[in-house]
C-alpha cells in the first residue's frame, strides 16, 4: 500500500508540473532553453533576459524568413537542409540538432499493400523519383514503425553528409561515408551512427548490420561493441534517430571531439537527425526537468529533461527544423532555420503548392496555427472539398 500511495503521489506531482508550467516555447530541442553570450537575437528563446535585437539583425531575419519555401521534392529539402546547416557551421554551430520529413512511396496511403515499397531518392533517375516519392513526416502512419523510419532516415542522412562534404562541393567527389549499426545495441530501435572518412579510399561501409537487424544475439543484447569514430577536422558525423539510451555516446563523441580541436582550432560537424524524443513536453517532461528527487524519478522514468540538460551542456541547437501535421483537415508545414522565425504553411487543394499562414519567433502551438488559418480566412478543408466555402 505504500508503495502505491507512493507512486500514486509522484505520478500527481508530474501532472501538477505540467499543468502550472509556462507553455513550452519553441521545439523541445536543448536549443529552446539555452542561450549563449554569443546569442543576440530574439530568435534563441530563454528564460534569461537577452538583448533586444538591433535593427541590422532583425532586417536580416526579415530577409531570411522571405526566402524561406517549402522544398516540394526530394532532392530541394536535401539542398535546403544542408544549406542550413553549412551557414550553421559557418557561423561556428557545430553541435547541430536537425528535423525533417522523410521520402515515401506516393502510394504508401493504401493501407490495403501488405509491403509498401520503398521510395526512390537515387539522383540518378531524378524525374521518377519526383513523381514517386512524396515527403512525409515522421508520424503513426508509417504501418513499420521505427524501423521504417530508419529505412528512410539513414539514406536521406547519406545524401545530406555528402552535400555537406567539403570534397563533395570542391571536387565533385563523395567521401566515404561508415553506417554503424552497433550504435543500436537491440537491434531494433531503429539508431545509427553516420559518419565520413575524408581522404580514405573505398565505397561506403556497414558496421554491426547483422546485430542491427535484430539477430538473436543483438536481440538480447550481446551486439557488438561500440567504437566510436576519431573524426578528423573535414570529418562530419550524425547520428540518425537517437533515443536518450544513446546519450552517452554522444556525450562522448562530442566532449572527445571538442578536445581534439583545441589542438587543431575547429571542431567537426556532429548533428543529430530526428531525435526520437518528442519536441514537446508530456508530465513526465515537464517534471524531468526539477532538479530534485522528484525531477530524477521522472527522468529514470522516460521523462528527456535530464538528457536536453546534457545536450544543452554540450551546446547542440535546432539548426534546422521542417515538420508536418494536419490542423483542419489540411497539411500543415512548420518550418524553421537557426537564423530565422517559425514560418507556418498550409497546402493548397490542388496539393501542388504550400501558402505562406503565419510566423511567429517562438514555436507555433497547434492553437496558433489554428488561429493562423482562422485569420487567413482558411476553412475546414471538407467545406472546401464540397464547395461550401472558396478553395485555398
Amino acid at each position: 500500500m505504500r508503495i502505491e500511495a507512493t507512486l500514486i503521489f509522484l505520478c500527481s506531482s508530474a501532472t501538477a508540473a505540467l499543468a502550472f508550467t509556462p507553455t513550452s516555447r519553441g521545439v523541445a530541442a536543448p536549443s529552446s532553453s539555452r542561450c549563449t553570450a554569443s546569442s543576440s537575437s530574439s530568435l534563441y528563446v530563454s528564460t534569461e533576459d537577452v538583448a533586444e535585437p538591433t535593427a541590422e539583425e532583425q532586417r536580416t531575419t526579415a530577409s531570411i524568413n522571405d526566402s524561406l519555401q517549402i522544398p516540394l521534392s526530394y532532392n530541394e529539402m536535401i539542398l535546403q537542409t544542408s544549406q542550413a546547416m553549412t551557414d550553421a557551421l559557418a557561423a561556428g554551430r557545430t553541435r547541430q540538432i536537425v528535423r525533417i520529413l522523410l521520402p515515401r512511396d506516393a502510394a504508401n496511403d493504401n493501407f490495403g499493400v501488405f509491403q509498401e515499397a520503398e521510395a526512390q531518392t537515387s539522383n540518378s533517375n531524378a524525374l521518377n523519383a519526383a513523381e514517386s516519392t512524396k515527403l512525409v513526416p515522421t508520424d503513426e502512419s508509417w504501418q513499420g514503425g521505427i524501423m521504417q523510419l530508419y529505412r528512410a532516415a539513414a539514406p536521406t542522412a547519406k545524401d545530406i553528409l555528402r552535400q555537406l562534404s567539403p570534397t563533395m562541393r570542391d571536387a565533385g567527389v563523395p567521401p566515404k561515408i561508415v553506417e554503424d549499426r552497433t550504435i543500436d545495441e537491440s537491434g531494433v530501435d531503429g539508431v545509427g551512427l553516420l559518419y565520413t572518412q575524408i581522404g580514405k579510399s573505398g565505397g561506403d561501409e556497414v558496421k554491426g548490420e547483422d546485430e542491427a537487424e535484430g539477430g538473436v544475439f543483438g536481440a538480447f543484447g550481446f551486439a557488438e561493441s561500440v567504437t566510436l569514430p576519431t573524426l578528423s577536422e573535414d570529418d562530419m558525423c550524425v547520428f540518425v534517430q537517437p533515443n536518450q539510451e544513446v546519450i552517452d555516446s554522444i556525450e562522448t563523441l562530442s566532449t572527445q571531439s571538442a578536445a581534439s580541436a583545441s589542438s587543431s582550432g575547429s571542431s567537426p560537424l556532429i548533428a543529430l537527425i530526428n531525435p526520437q524524443w518528442r519536441n514537446v513536453d508530456d508530465a513526465l517532461d515537464s517534471a524531468s526537468k526539477s532538479d530534485n528527487v522528484f525531477g530524477a524519478f521522472a527522468s529514470f522514468l522516460g521523462g528527456k529533461g535530464n538528457s536536453m540538460k546534457r545536450l544543452d551542456t554540450l551546446g547542440y541547437e535546432t539548426t534546422y527544423s521542417l515538420e508536418g501535421y494536419v490542423c483542419k483537415g489540411g497539411n500543415i508545414r512548420l518550418l524553421k532555420r537557426f537564423d530565422s522565425d517559425w514560418i507556418a504553411f498550409a497546402e493548397n487543394d490542388a496539393g501542388d503548392a504550400w501558402v505562406r499562414v503565419g510566423q511567429q519567433a517562438d514555436r507555433p502551438r497547434y492553437q496558433d496555427v489554428e488561429k493562423f488559418l482562422d485569420d487567413k480566412g482558411v476553412g475546414f478543408k471538407y467545406a472546401r472539398d464540397l464547395g461550401m466555402i472558396p478553395k485555398l
